[in-house]
């Protein structure tokens, strides 16, 4: 305690708890996409794709709760404006945001716990339609992690960058891939 290792290492983690959620969370999003694509992968690769999946998202939490903790810990946020979405004093949309996404990816990763409760076709339609709310919370946390805190560091850029590239490019494969198998493209 002395030499000032927990200093340091509260240092670090102000800087990149956020980060680490970000690329968790964007990592999650690229394997759930793997995970369903049954043009490449096998039934027990995409099984394999769907255990990394909830690995990075458990991941992806786990660095989330860390970034609230470091973030009220350290005085930038207080616990109301952590747990109750936009009510900041200093900056009440961006810090909402995060409390918004945060919120979003709990409710994601519970109804993709309990995904067997959501059997027949409208309760399958209702699991698809909340687990894919998680694109949406991902778009809040990127503009709140570029946004809400201080100006990014070039590798926080750097991150960011990659993250939104490999989404946006894995999103598109996917979606092409969808009108294809429905007849949409040649």
């Amino acid at each position: 305690m002395r030499s000032g290792a927990m200093d340091g290492l509260l240092n670090f983690l102000d800087y990149a708890a956020g980060v680490l959620t970000l690329v968790s969370l964007s990592v999650t999003v690229l394997w759930g996409l793997a995970a369903t694509d049954r043009m490449v992968l096998r039934s027990g690769h995409r099984l394999l794709a769907q255990a990394v999946h909830r690995g990075t998202g458990v991941a992806g939490l786990g660095f989330l709760g860390l970034h609230i903790w470091v973030k009220v810990t350290e005085g930038h946020t207080d616990a109301t404006a952590a747990a109750v979405p936009f009510t900041d004093g200093a900056r009440p949309g961006l810090i909402g945001l995060g409390s918004l996404a945060a919120y979003v990816f709990i409710a994601v990763a519970v109804t993709g716990a309990v995904r067997g409760a959501f059997t027949g076709t409208t309760a399958s339609r209702w699991w698809r339609a909340l687990h894919m709310s998680a694109y949406v919370a991902w778009g809040l946390a990127l503009v709140h992690g570029l946004r809400a805190g201080r100006p990014a560091a070039g590798y926080a850029l750097a991150g960011y960058a990659i993250c939104v590239t490999a989404v946006a490019v894995r999103l598109a494969l996917r979606m092409r891939d969808t009108r294809r198998k429905s007849g949409e493209l040649p």
